[in-house]
């Protein structure tokens, strides 16, 4: 049976021309003219029976139906695209898997312990795209999800499943140099008060942590929304390696620093977790052995990382001194 498809060149004006709203700037993108642009989407308009643009003072502009037309193909010609990559490749043979995860995530957890997956799953190719929301996996090509969240925000994630990995336990860290200056020592961190006396690092995106941690330490502390803020938890891990103050820190992200030694713990009082990582898949049975295999070994290194983190804690800190 014949599809009723557009030609791919057609498509492709479109989207290009529905991305600009500009038959000029698709055309140079495109490297066709601009008349050839304007005779492809008048093809398009008639083939649908549509208008996708209409005329504005400066050029053109989607209309509803194009703009509700322009993001379903851009999905499409995405997946194809994704398509003939992986075709083109030389791996794969054992499937891939479309992956969205948070950066932060996916930057100073996942990605480094990716090798080891590798070696037991070599057929295996893992394509890692971010994601801090959740999203509907029917509008998407991806596979899974690694996301941060609450119980209740996994919850209301619409047509999935989750499997918790690992809590996102806190607890302030800091490097060494600034740890010894302000009193600690192996066998003796610091005091709760003595934190809220040193400079604070914060997230811009959770401005309430520190705050938190230091309510339930029952500690007054005036400071505990100042300081530099930064957006990326990469940026706030580095400025405290590089001595500029005390990060409250997810166990799991900083459990590498750690047993390094490019970071202490200042106080070894976490705060319990209020979030986890998840990694969450759209509800049904018939999951790919990739995917499969995949699930079977987060859930082994995420139990490894939590023996790990514990490890760390219990010899670099012991119950707060002066």
């Amino acid at each position: 049976m014949r599809r009723k498809i557009p030609p791919l060149q057609t498509l492709m004006c479109f989207d290009a021309a529905a991305r600009h709203e500009s038959y000029t700037r698709a055309a140079q993108e495109l490297a066709l003219t601009q008349s050839a642009v304007s005779r492809q989407i008048g093809a398009l308009e008639s083939f649908l029976g549509v208008a996708l643009f209409r005329r504005t003072r400066h050029g053109v502009a989607l209309t509803a139906s194009g703009a509700a037309y322009a993001r379903q193909i851009a999905l499409r010609l995405e997946a194809m695209e994704r398509d003939t990559l992986d075709a083109m490749t030389s791996h794969g043979a054992g499937g891939s898997i479309a992956l969205a995860a948070v950066p932060t995530f996916a930057t100073r957890w996942l990605i480094p312990r990716l090798p080891r997956f590798a070696a037991l799953q070599p057929e295996v190719v893992v394509h890692i795209d971010t994601r801090t929301r959740p999203f509907l996996f029917a509008d998407t090509e991806f596979d899974a999800a690694l996301y941060a969240g609450t119980p209740a925000q996994v919850a209301n994630w619409a047509g999935t499943r989750a499997q918790r990995l690992l809590d996102e336990d806190v607890l302030p860290v800091c490097s060494p140099e600034l740890f010894r200056s302000a009193g600690g020592r192996p066998g003796k961190t610091l005091s709760p008060q003595a934190v809220s006396r040193l400079p604070l690092l914060q997230q811009s995106t959770r401005p309430d942590d520190w705050r938190a941690w230091f309510d339930a330490q029952g500690v007054e502390a005036p400071l505990a929304r100042s300081g530099p803020r930064y957006e990326l938890f990469s940026m706030l891990a580095a400025a405290a390696e590089h001595g500029l103050g005390l990060v409250l820190a997810p166990a799991p992200l900083v459990a590498d620093e750690l047993a390094r030694g490019q970071l202490v713990v200042a106080c070894n009082r976490p705060l319990r977790a209020r979030r986890a990582y998840y990694l969450v898949t759209p509800d049904r049975v018939d999951e790919h052995p990739a995917l499969i295999a995949l699930r079977a070994w987060l859930a082994t290194e995420a139990e490894s990382a939590t023996q790990a983190t514990q490890a760390t804690q219990a010899t670099q800190a012991s119950p707060p001194g002066g």
